[in-house]
């Protein structure tokens, strides 16, 4: 894949508190949708507005194409970046109809042919039938459409996705999230998410890059940062996660309160901390266990496709998911069982 978007230590502060974005590096490649992941005030808005060159870099650099954008000597202007934007708030011009405002930016096509273009883009996103209306009299969807289509209009190299979804109720959110997905990857454009809803990023992006305090923990497929974590972070804010130390020496299988757990490093040695997701675990009916490996059902959440146990074993409480054809009572006597192998934290 050819590179698009190159960001190098890009680094940016506001006072002396420290860095809002600390030497953050990521690349973004052409058709991809990159997701910055991370909770509020982590820095990943402050990294969209130094992209779009809303904001100046104290240190780094910022390329797409090869054509370098943001240096602490050298800034290209938003308007000229190539770059579309898709704002939280979605930032409709309230006085202009839908197609205007999806025209406004088009000044690179003659006059009497921005319409024209417009309502072809307003098309492919769904709205052509709206053209005429204002965007107040639009449902927050249909506001959302409208922005990604003056973004996409004028054929930036990039569109940026500033929190495009939290505006949403719970069930719109989850549609606009699959449509605006298929209109980008239809377009064959790049996009990079900015985003606190770890779902979101993991239903739309690509690949993401989790945030922690201005600085970027990994970078990986929606796969890899959630079931292979490198850091307790990130399998903490990436989903439910049960956490252990155990004393690895370099083989595969290391012993636990759970019993024998298979680790996914054979390298690991000494005290590590592992990380196993509660759908690898799973929960049997004790038979001639040692009583040591018998854990006790403390609370049950019914949440219809799965459930959720909290299990008691040895001081300490587990989480384990199960389908609903498990199905064990609060104060049952249990056995928990691994189903994949731990994952060793670097962090």
């Amino acid at each position: 894949m050819n590179k698009l978007l190159s960001v190098s230590n890009l680094t940016k502060s506001f006072d002396d508190h420290g860095p809002v974005v600390d030497e953050i590096s990521f690349e973004v490649y052409e058709d991809e949708i990159f997701a910055l992941l991370g909770p509020s005030g982590c820095g990943k808005t402050t990294s969209l507005r130094l992209i779009s060159g809303f904001e100046r870099a104290d240190h780094g650099k910022v390329e797409v194409e090869g054509e370098v954008l943001e240096t602490p000597g050298e800034h290209v202007a938003p308007q000229d970046r190539g770059i579309g934007f898709v704002f939280q708030d979605y930032a409709l011009f309230p006085h202009l109809s839908v197609l205007e405002n999806v025209a406004f930016g088009l000044n690179h096509i003659p006059e009497h042919k921005r319409h024209v273009y417009a309502e072809e883009v307003l098309c492919r996103t769904g709205m052509g039938d709206y053209k005429d209306r204002n965007p107040s009299e639009l449902s927050g969807g249909q506001q959302q459409r409208v922005a990604l289509a003056r973004a996409i209009a004028p054929k930036p190299k990039l569109v940026l996705l500033d929190e495009p979804f939290s505006n949403l109720d719970a069930m719109l959110r989850d549609t606009m999230r699959k449509e605006v997905r298929d209109i980008l990857k239809k377009a064959g454009m790049s996009a990079l998410l900015v985003t606190h809803d770890q779902e979101e990023a993991l239903s739309f992006a690509d690949r993401i890059a989790v945030m922690n305090d201005g600085k970027i923990e990994q970078i990986g497929t929606p796969e890899e940062v959630y079931y292979k974590p490198k850091t307790k972070f990130v399998a903490n804010f990436l989903g439910r996660t049960n956490l252990f130390y155990t004393d690895a020496n370099g083989s595969q299988e290391v012993s636990t309160n759970l019993g024998p757990v298979n680790l996914n490093n054979e390298d690991a040695t000494g005290r590590v901390l592992c990380s196993i997701r509660p759908e690898h675990l799973t929960l049997e009916e004790v038979e001639n266990e040692d009583l040591q490996k018998v854990g006790t059902v403390v609370e049950r959440e019914f949440k219809g496709h799965d459930i959720t146990y909290h299990v008691q074993l040895h001081g300490q409480k587990y989480l384990v998911h199960t389908d609903n054809r498990i199905i064990f009572e609060p104060n049952d006597a249990v056995v928990i069982k691994p189903l994949e192998p731990a994952v060793v934290l670097e962090s």
